[in-house]
């Protein structure tokens, strides 16, 4: 029945500076803001698309998610397929973003490391190498 992700609604503080964090990563805004919400929405050049939710916030507390000691229900990151992790790590070091982890190497086939968005969002950059 499903077929593919449609987006990744994200919620967000400040619009302008998630903007310019997902462009680091090859987003653009290609909308918005729309609706009640004043949704903005990015893709990137392989149509992969983020829904930008500016309801959150400014942040002061961990993410509840992945930084307390008690595990809530719910998704804890988003993983980007990319084709070189090492040239992604590159450009994110270079823009100033560190690595909250990683490298880690899932299987012989794949590898990935973690990032945070201005929000802490987890976003898991992600290599699979085909045999």
């Amino acid at each position: 029945m499903i077929k593919a992700v449609a987006h990744i609604g994200i919620r967000v503080h400040d619009v302008e500076r998630s903007i310019a964090f997902y462009a680091v990563l090859g987003f653009r805004k290609t909308a918005g803001p729309l609706g009640d919400d004043r949704v903005t929405i990015l893709e990137s050049d392989t149509g992969v698309e983020i829904n930008l939710i500016p309801n959150a916030p400014a942040v002061s507390e961990p993410n509840v998610l992945m930084d307390v000691p008690v595990k809530h229900a719910g998704i804890t990151h988003v993983a980007l397929l990319v084709d070189d992790l090492e040239a992604a790590r590159a450009t994110v070091e270079a823009a100033g973003i560190a690595l909250s982890g990683g490298p880690v190497q899932f299987t012989p086939t794949s590898r990935a490391f973690f990032v945070r968005d201005p929000d802490r969002t987890v976003i898991e950059i992600h290599e699979s190498i085909a045999r």
